[in-house]
């Protein structure tokens, strides 16, 4: 009878640790049911309790730096508060495969070399790259991705981190730096303008953020409204190229004369050739086209105009309206909204200014805020 008893016990203990190692591997998938709030709370104290690592959980908890714990599997087990900054749409990352979540930005065959580093070892369980982040409710995330283990004194580590350096403002800012330089050139050489680019970049922005929501304007996504917001400006870059006696003729100009000038579509495309994202190219190159193809520089027609440049055409026309020229008297914004709801499907995209004509009125706060220096 004790032998009985005695194995027994023993099987029971067997059972137990069974039932706490599936308690441990099923923990994380459990939580994800949770609301966020319970689930963070939760995943804090098991930590607390189970970890190992809670030490460098509280460590990078609040750091800037994204930071992610993962196992052999690449399988979350920590996500510091800044991940729900560096991917928004996501609502939970603990207990879900780093590789479901970030695969699709990542190079595949980066993907291949970092599993089989977290395999093998080979660099020291260490991996250094870069990584693009996009959604059509963000804009484009650039970040440099670093893996290295959670012990690094441990010989054969069972857990990684993952971090992310974000560079996007850095890269954005000396990037749109040096195109400022070239804008703020073509300002010297066209001087009757005052803040036309300032108004034409807040007018195509708002009408690009209209459009988010309308049907038929996928491709109108968070990177498309930040990249107009500032390229809208460069349209008429290429006037640097335009000679001044033409660019500051008072009255019309000749046939010859007007030749050259429309030349400044294809200085424009030229000069922002360069330019990473194709809109400031587009923009440049089209925004004096029209809807029913008499524009220039090629006539295009219809949908064959890059939609930017449709949108920049609307707001270039409104602001160039709205302003005092030598050959021209201000209008104000009733007088401009007709003019320009005449040259419906003609000058216009008709879907377009459809949309603008809704919003005209912010158009004309827009214009009232940014007035000329009297």
């Amino acid at each position: 009878m004790p032998n009985y008893i005695n194995k027994m016990g023993s099987i029971m203990e067997k059972e137990e640790e069974l039932e706490e190692l599936e308690d441990s591997e099923d923990f994380l998938d459990d939580i994800q049911a949770q609301p966020e709030e319970m689930y963070n709370d939760r995943l804090a104290d098991e930590l607390g309790r189970n970890s190992k690592y809670f030490t460098e959980a509280n460590i990078f908890d609040n750091s800037i730096f994204p930071v992610f714990f993962v196992n052999k599997e690449l399988k979350i087990i920590f996500a510091n508060s800044s991940c729900k900054k560096l991917l928004p749409v996501a609502n939970k990352f603990a207990g879900q495969y780093f590789t479901d979540i970030f695969g699709k930005y990542i190079n595949l065959e980066d993907i291949k070399q970092i599993r089989e580093i977290v395999l093998t070892g080979n660099n020291g369980y260490s991996w250094k790259g870069e990584v693009k982040i996009k959604t059509r409710e963000t804009v484009t995330t650039q970040a440099k991705l670093y893996l290295f283990p959670l012990d690094i004194a441990k010989r054969e580590p069972e857990e990684f981190i993952f971090m992310f350096d974000d560079v996007t403002e850095e890269n954005r800012r000396l990037l749109r730096s040096v195109f400022l330089s070239l804008l703020e050139a073509s300002k010297l050489k066209d001087n009757d303008t005052g803040r036309h680019i300032t108004r034409v970049n807040k007018y195509s922005l708002r009408l690009s953020q209209e459009l988010f929501n309308k049907k038929g304007y996928d491709r109108i996504d968070a990177d498309f409204i930040d990249n107009i917001g500032f390229l809208a400006s460069m349209h008429d870059v290429g006037k640097i190229g335009t000679p001044d006696d033409i660019l500051n003729k008072e009255g019309p100009l000749s046939d010859w004369e007007w030749t050259v000038m429309q030349e400044h579509t294809k200085n424009g495309a030229f000069i922002l050739s360069t330019y990473p994202n194709p809109m400031a190219k587009e923009i440049a190159l089209s925004h004096h086209e029209r809807w029913n193809g008499t524009g220039y520089p090629f006539n295009l027609e219809g949908d064959m105009i890059p939609l930017a440049a449709r949108i920049v055409a609307i707001a270039d026309v409104y602001d160039a309206l709205r302003m005092k020229r030598s050959y021209k008297p201000a209008y104000d914004h009733k007088k401009t909204m007709e003019k320009m709801m005449e040259s419906r499907s003609v000058q216009f995209d008709p879907s377009l200014l459809d949309v603008f004509y809704h919003i005209s009125g912010d158009f004309n706060d827009l214009f009232d805020a940014n007035r000329d220096a009297e």
